[in-house]
């Protein structure tokens, strides 16, 4: 097959996994809404209390500096020479963002990697390195939020399962728990017997290319993760986590004002929201869309909320947020890129400089 013959082949398997992706959100889209009263979403999305939701994209911005600003002390310890700007990080995070919310399977990552290295000479591997560290964090604190979640309205919650996902059979499925501990002890000696195999036959399995290259990306992410103790300041590390979950759970939570319907919601429904948004938003569709809609209506109906009210809040929330990043990240993407082509030409021009001075001119 022809190198030509390849490259087309390739563009035609990623148009299909985009087609497929998109697909998926708009199976999902139409899951959320199926079966509803289309006006009276409309009506709840128009009149909408839009102070709220603009005060929440306030705090979103600051939470934006913040997690750029984090970004940049994760990067600090360990890039050799010039450390990255501020501004050079916060443009190729918030273009990265943006890519997310265009293409699927977070290829946003790598994007903002691309504009680092662009703008700051930051190695690709080392960028590709803290924010794999970063995503693992923010998936301890996700899980962190998630068991929280469940142990304040468990109740609540388990009630919600039996009725509409188990139908009833809660009591049996408690019954018969026995069953479900042990094929937890099987799947466990499985699991340990296959890690014990793995480690007796490494070095016959590292002559593996596929094995060899999948053995070095878990060093390199196992690499990430401790280089989170090289940090200068942990402490402020910490903060800036702390502060950029903490602005999550204002922007739901204020947005329930905007809504008659949610406005008497309390402090543990945006948590909730939070929590199954936030997994909604990692999944690998274009900016969650579908995904995101469909679990905060189906947390918001936990809580005694209409779907139409549930759906409303989640197209209006979504829909601010993606405004904001197409804005902030279109005019970072600019930025960057126009950075990184006047440090393309600079670095032509430097190239073209003679070294040496010719012999037949005079030197005095």
């Amino acid at each position: 097959m022809h190198q030509t013959d390849i490259s087309f082949v390739k563009q035609l398997l990623n148009i299909l996994k985009y087609a497929l992706l998109l697909s998926v959100s708009g199976l999902l889209m139409w899951y959320a809404v199926r079966g509803q009263d289309l006006s009276r979403i409309a009506e709840t999305v128009r009149t909408a209390n839009y102070m709220w939701l603009l005060l929440t994209m306030v705090l979103s911005v600051l939470g934006y500096f913040s997690r750029a600003y984090r970004w940049k002390m994760q990067l600090d310890p360990i890039v050799k020479g010039p450390k990255p700007a501020f501004w050079d990080v916060y443009h190729a995070m918030m273009a990265g963002n943006l890519a997310n919310m265009v293409l699927p399977g977070r290829v946003g990552e790598v994007v903002r990697c691309s504009l680092l290295q662009r703008t700051s000479k930051v190695p690709l591997q080392i960028a590709l390195g803290t924010v794999i560290t970063e995503r693992i964090i923010d998936v301890l604190v996700l899980l962190g939020l998630l068991g929280t979640v469940l142990l304040l309205d468990f109740k609540t919650f388990w009630g919600f399962a039996d009725t509409y996902l188990l139908q009833g059979k809660a009591d049996a499925l408690a019954r018969n728990s026995n069953t479900l501990i042990a094929a937890a002890v099987v799947a466990l000696l499985a699991l340990l017997i296959s890690g014990y195999l793995l480690w007796r036959n490494l070095e016959r399995l590292r002559k593996i290319s596929v094995f060899d290259r999948m053995l070095g990306f878990v060093k390199g992410l196992l690499a990430g993760v401790f280089s989170i103790v090289k940090l200068e300041n942990k402490g402020s590390f910490l903060f800036h986590t702390f502060f950029t979950w903490l602005v999550y759970f204002l922007m739901d939570y204020l947005a329930f004002f905007a809504f008659p319907e949610t406005y008497n919601l309390g402090a543990r429904a945006a948590l909730a929201v939070l929590t199954f948004g936030a997994f909604g938003m990692a999944a690998p569709v274009q900016g969650g869309i579908g995904v995101f809609h469909l679990l905060v209506q189906s947390t918001l109906l936990v809580y005694g909320i209409s779907k139409e009210g549930g759906i409303a809040y989640a197209l209006v929330v979504h829909g601010a947020q993606t405004l904001l990043v197409v804005l902030m990240g279109g005019i970072s993407f600019i930025i960057s890129m126009g950075k990184s082509g006047r440090l393309g030409r600079k670095a032509s021009l430097l190239s073209a400089v003679p070294t040496e001075i010719p012999a037949d001119v005079d030197q005095r």
